[in-house]
């Protein structure tokens, strides 16, 4: 586990919907996402998070939930692998804990994704979550600089997890 601050990051983790794929599992690959990722952003919200303190909300939901929210938040009527709503608008008083916001993770686009990409589960939902606290951490892919180096965040995240690069060519059995 980082030990670059990231143990002041506090995770709620909720279950909605169907039950998961090895639910301890899960738990423990989403937590030690987030937490890696936290320790390996850059910027003013993850360093603040980092000394004062953050926390984070993690949701294992199902298709039909995460379309709700798509739809009610983005005007999307359609599920989505992960969703991410920021907390805050501005970093907090220095001391003050960082609310992250809440990540939402896709239970079934999840497990169609890892299957057509051939990779395993657990895998895909470590890139999911690191993802989606990225997002958080004011990392954004509206551009293909910022998408080139938010997958290369990701992928050197994911790498300190043993995880092979999310972003290589799909990988036929």
């Amino acid at each position: 586990m980082p030990t670059d601050g990231a143990e002041n990051l506090n995770i709620d983790i909720a279950w909605q919907g169907t039950p998961w794929p090895d639910p301890a599992t899960a738990e423990a690959t989403a937590l030690g996402a987030a937490r890696t990722a936290l320790a390996a952003a850059q910027g003013p919200v993850a360093a603040r998070a980092r000394r004062s303190g953050a926390e984070l909300s993690l949701v294992m939901a199902n298709n039909a939930f995460v379309r709700g929210l798509n739809c009610n938040w983005r005007g999307q009527d359609k599920a989505t692998n992960v969703l991410s709503f920021p907390a805050m608008d501005e970093i907090p008083a220095k001391g003050v804990p960082v609310m992250l916001g809440d990540v939402v993770v896709a239970r079934e686009i999840l497990i169609a994704e890892a299957r057509a990409q051939n990779k395993p589960f657990h895998h895909h939902l470590a890139h999911l979550v690191c993802h989606g606290t990225l997002h958080l951490l004011q990392y954004d892919h509206l551009t293909d600089n910022d998408a080139k180096a938010m997958e290369s965040l990701e992928t050197t995240i994911l790498a300190e997890m043993g995880i092979p690069d999310p972003h290589a060519p799909v990988r036929t059995p």
